[in-house]
Formats: structure tokens, sequence, C-alpha cells
């Protein structure tokens, strides 16, 4: 079965939906209050690692945000809360 979650939801929990989809589990995501798509687990994959292992987490920045965030900030949209993470060095 699969469990209905709105645009919103999938863009500040998607760390957590990924973790949930590599166990098994499937989203129908609305937009605007329909059915846009569905995220399924893909048959076969390998488990995913830790974000220590990930050669993005925590690289330096390539670039400028023209939307007035720190990379702090983004790293925060992305990764979750600083807490919810693994040290790291500090941010900006």
């Amino acid at each position: 079965m699969l469990t209905t979650i709105n645009a919103k939801t999938l863009r500040h929990e998607l760390a957590r939906i990924v973790e949930r989809v590599s166990k098994g589990e499937g989203f129908t995501v609305l937009y605007r209050s329909r059915p846009a798509f569905r995220i399924v687990p893909v048959e076969g994959t390998l488990p995913i690692g830790s974000l220590e292992d990930d050669p993005v987490y925590m690289a330096d920045a390539v670039g400028r945000s023209n939307d007035g965030r720190t990379a702090a900030d983004h790293d925060e949209m992305l990764y979750g809360p600083r807490g919810d993470r693994a040290p790291g060095p500090p941010q900006d």
C-alpha cells in the first residue's frame, strides 16, 4: 500500500522519505491536491549509505545562492537539522 503525501511534505522530509522507500515503502505524491506521481522502491537496489559516504555532503560551495539563504540553510533543507546529522566543519 502506498502512503499519500503532498509535495510540501516531500520537500521538507526528503531524507526520511528516501530512507523509507529504500526499506520498501512507497508513496503517492499530491500536487495541488491531485495525485502527480509515485515514489516506489526499485527492486534489487543496494542499501543507501550514510551521509558521510555521500561525496556531495558537506562539500565546498561551487556557486552563489540567489535566494538569500546561506550554505547552512541549504544544508538544513537537504540533510535536516544540524543535531540530526553527523558532525562536520562549522557552517557560515
